[in-house]
């Protein structure tokens, strides 16, 4: 685990080298280690691997040491996950771009790690109305006195607001930053930073002293879609950075909620265009609106009931048994069983295929799966 900790890190310094095609490599490969000590045409089998990156790889991947350079880099940034950690957020690493690296600050729940505490997220406009953050308010502090997490990107407007109200609830929030987890943007939210660190996290892929960038924020929309079930778009314009997340959210299989408004309002009109295209509603009844958030599913380890110990399956191949292990919660997407199981994503593809068939496992939309028990 931890080789395979260096080997993201230096994997991640390569430049043209992506979450995308790292997690091409993790699946083909099997190990990222594997993967450091591949010839340039094994490498060259990998979608995404054109002449130039090869070129990089073979160039810059020789004046790297992966070991050497993780020693280093955790003396600067001593608290960051990568997908080789077992507490890596489970469901940010169920995206097809999971963060490499993801760096943190503040105080850890295992629980909201491991998809066993719902996450919700809330985003908007960074010049709300006094309409969008009544709402906010009121929606954070239901959310947080229910049980939930509020994640947000602590910008001005609507992130600011969702982030305050669920910690003056006595709730956590998490907030995902475009800067390096001890960067403070903007600076008028020093105080609420300090508040997040004691009652939540501050999370971020850029390592410490990483100033804001504007091309930052849009990419880090997909960690907020990635860690959340659900995401809650409060008022947005039709150019709206809360779009973004949005898109994303639909992209991971996550259910997308909006604030309706006035036609006229142009804080309401990318929502009102979110809502033309199929996301659900948020409606005065809140008690409907925690209702359906808390009918998610749920990643907890099914409990083994008397009546599934009893249930004899039946003599299994080495790869069906690996593949019918990793399945061990219910409602797994496809890509997270290949991370699982280390196997490519055709044996993947084809195991699932045969333990349908066999009556072992159902497929849910949205490519995922779980034991039929």
């Amino acid at each position: 685990m931890a080789e395979e900790r260096a080997y993201w890190l230096a994997w991640s310094q390569i430049s043209g080298i992506g979450p995308v095609l790292l997690r091409r490599l993790q699946q083909h490969f099997g190990t990222l280690a594997t993967a450091w000590k591949a010839t340039k045409p094994q490498l060259g089998e990998v979608e995404g691997f054109g002449f130039q990156t090869l070129e990089k790889v073979v160039q810059q991947r020789s004046h790297l040491h992966p070991e050497q350079l993780l020693t280093k880099h955790q003396q600067e940034n001593p608290y960051f996950w990568t997908p080789a950690d077992t507490d890596y957020p489970r469901l940010l690493l169920e995206t097809p771009s999971p963060p490499p690296l993801l760096y943190y600050r503040g105080e850890v729940e295992l629980q909201e790690n491991l998809g066993q505490k719902p996450l919700v997220g809330i985003v908007g406009t960074r010049q709300p109305s006094d309409y969008g953050i009544r709402w906010t308010r009121q929606i954070s502090t239901a959310l947080a006195k229910n049980g939930f997490t509020v994640v947000s990107g602590m910008a001005e407007g609507i992130d600011t607001e969702s982030h305050i109200a669920a910690i003056k609830a006595g709730g956590r929030t998490i907030a995902v930053l475009g800067t390096g987890v001890d960067v403070i943007y903007p600076h008028k939210n020093r105080d609420l930073y300090k508040q997040i660190l004691s009652a939540g996290l501050v999370v971020s892929e850029y390592p410490g002293k990483t100033p804001p960038d504007r091309t930052h924020f849009p990419r880090r929309n997909r960690i907020i879609a990635g860690l959340s079930r659900a995401i809650l778009v409060m008022e947005a314009p039709l150019k709206s950075g809360a779009l973004i997340t949005a898109t994303y959210a639909n992209e991971f299989g996550r259910d997308v909620y909006a604030l309706p408004g006035r036609i006229d309002d142009r804080p309401s009109q990318g929502c009102l265009k979110l809502l033309s295209q199929g996301a659900s509603f948020i409606l005065k009844e809140l008690d409907e609106l925690l209702t359906m958030l808390g009918a998610v599913p749920q990643l907890d380890v099914v409990a083994a009931s008397p009546k599934s110990e009893q249930l004899t399956l039946p003599t299994l191949s080495p790869e069906l048994q690996q593949v019918m292990d990793a399945i061990a919660v219910d409602n797994l997407s496809f890509d997270f069983i290949v991370q699982q199981t280390g196997m490519n994503a055709g044996s993947v593809s084809s195991a699932l295929l045969q333990l349908e068939l066999m009556g072992l496992v159902l497929q849910l939309p949205g490519m995922r799966y779980r034991t039929n028990s």
